[in-house]
């Protein structure tokens, strides 16, 4: 009895461990950069539930079947092991029948125990989901998204001042918008900053981890895993005397810890004997944000982006709205124009896409979505970069007539050719996703941009808002301390080039990261080569456009 309770035991363990091992290798194939746009996120709900939940179901289905089968053969082993013991004597093998059934429940009925054990069919049912998910084209999420995912959360918490507890609550920005995170979560983002030597956020998260799993029933994470991390980023942080008795917590609770006596050594090393004999006065937490390897203007973007913007009265005083019609097709459909200040001319336009031409747009531009790049200034290669999370695609004019509307419609509203412009490029942002600041144009230093395209500088942006985020998403200015909100159907513009054709360093931006909703965005950057009449050059330095395509030449 206790052999047929050990196999079926085994028989759990089995089936526990292949169906483990089957989702394993189902939710971790992927294809990577998942985390860079929400619009792969969103193809993951839509595709993934249905099919998955339907392939499980099938494979749970024969799985249990399989299952069912050993099980009546355990019982008829069972009972012939019983009929065995009843009739044991020491003639029993010499029977020849009971010699023979002997013999064959070694032999042929092993063999048919082992190939029933071995038969799962996990591996047929996870080719079937992967191969459907070849065909539809959906992306799926790796390691590499994971820690994008944790990086970008964490990018969130520092621009908009979220309480990691908050945060690992459900709570955004007072807001109950998700489910709690466990312990075994709040250790994964830990993770994901220690290695990126975030100690800051090391500390917080791995505290939240410590705090979770002493009320959780069963802890979703050993303390000895998480205290190692702990104690590390607390000495990284100046807090050793507290790394010391972490460390040695560590080696009390588990002994056996490769490297928990080295690293209490260690610790010791950087005390004095005063302190390491005294380990119950421990001094407060330093955990101060380093801000060594940040963009210089970090402080002002991040206030900018939480709607702190610098108001100027004078200038609120002169701008003001009006109707564009200084074309003759205008004068029955004008635009309506918003400025936003002068010097530069920033303006948004109401009201310039529709919800048909935005779905066809997406709908283009959604299947050639690519990790965002910049160009490097000294090659002028494209690249990926850590101050750019996004994902974007190019539309040509002649893709669809909705592109080439567009494009018109830009000519019209700016009074500038479209003929040097580049391709309509539609950005979608993931989680965290932002894009630090920066000029649209070229320095002169960066000698190589734009060379291959041969049409000069980037004269002007047009930034068309195709969503409208919940909450964060803005487009900020941080020389001018302004900014303004994503407004779906809207189009924000201004000149990237003063009229003599030099850079406007005043039209330094940045795009700040959703805090929740969906960000989706196209732009237009035009070029200068072919706007020598659309914009001539001004008799002095100092002229500047009152509106977009005023043709002032004082």
């Amino acid at each position: 009895m206790r052999v047929l309770f050990n196999f079926r035991y085994w028989l759990r363990v089995w089936f526990g461990a292949s169906l483990a091992f089957g989702l394993c290798i189902m939710i971790c194939h992927g294809a990577g950069d998942v985390f860079t746009a929400m619009v792969d996120l969103e193809n993951l709900l839509a595709g993934e539930a249905d099919m998955t939940a339907q392939v499980l179901d099938e494979y749970i289905a024969s799985e249990t079947y399989r299952l069912q089968q050993l099980k009546s053969f355990a019982n008829e082993y069972l009972s012939k092991n019983h009929n065995f013991d009843e009739g044991r004597d020491e003639n029993v093998v010499t029977n020849p029948i009971n010699a023979y059934l002997l013999i064959k429940r070694l032999t042929s009925d092993w063999k048919y125990i082992t190939n029933l054990m071995q038969s799962n069919n996990a591996e047929y049912f996870i080719k079937n989901i992967t191969q459907e998910r070849l065909n539809n084209q959906v992306k799926y999420p790796d390691d590499e998204d994971l820690d994008g995912a944790a990086i970008g959360l964490l990018r969130l918490q520092d621009t908009y001042h979220l309480n990691t507890k908050d945060l690992a609550n459900g709570v955004v920005a007072g807001n109950n918008v998700g489910k709690t995170l466990s312990g075994q979560d709040c250790f994964e983002v830990g993770r994901a900053a220690y290695n990126a030597k975030d100690y800051y956020h090391t500390l917080e998260w791995m505290q939240e981890a410590l705090d979770r799993i002493k009320i959780e029933k069963p802890p979703t994470k050993r303390e000895s895993d998480i205290l190692e991390y702990y104690a590390y980023a607390l000495y990284q942080q100046g807090n050793p005397k507290r790394a010391l008795v972490l460390t040695k917590r560590l080696a009390q609770i588990d002994p056996t810890h490769p490297r928990a006596k080295g690293n209490v050594e260690w610790y010791e090393s950087m005390l004095s004997d005063e302190h390491k004999s005294d380990l119950h006065d421990l001094p407060p937490i330093k955990n101060v944000r380093d801000t060594r390897y940040d963009i210089e203007e970090r402080e002002v973007y991040e206030k900018l982006c939480r709607g702190k913007f610098e108001r100027d009265l004078e200038m609120e005083s002169k701008v003001y709205c009006y109707y564009k019609k200084d074309r003759d097709f205008l004068k029955l459909a004008p635009f309506k124009v918003e400025i936003l200040r002068f010097e530069p001319l920033v303006v948004i336009f109401h009201e310039v896409v529709s919800d048909y031409e935005i779905s066809i747009v997406k709908q283009l531009a959604t299947p050639r979505l690519k990790r965002a790049t910049v160009q490097n200034a000294k090659t002028g290669e494209l690249e990926h970069a850590n101050y750019r999370i996004s994902k974007s695609g190019w539309l040509k004019d002649h893709e669809h007539p909705v592109i080439h509307r567009i494009n018109e419609r830009i000519d019209l509203m700016t009074n500038l050719n479209q003929e040097t412009s580049e391709d309509l490029q539609v950005a979608n942002y993931g989680i965290g996703g932002h894009y630090d600041p920066h000029f649209d144009f070229a320095r002169k230093e960066e000698v190589n941009a734009f060379k291959t395209l041969n049409t000069g500088n980037r004269i002007a942006t047009v930034l068309f808002y195709m969503s409208q985020p919940e909450t964060g998403g803005a487009t900020v200015y941080t020389e001018l301390g302004i900014g303004t909100y994503p407004q779906v159907h809207n189009a924000l513009f201004w000149y990237n080039l003063k009229r003599d054709g030099e850079g406007d360093v005043r039209t330094r931006h940045a795009a700040c990261p959703v805090l929740t909703g969906v960000k989706w965005v196209s732009n237009k950057w035009i070029h200068e080569r072919g706007q020598e009449f659309r914009r001539p050059c001004a008799l002095t330095q100092d002229v500047n456009e009152k509106y977009v395509g005023d043709l002032t030449p004082i």
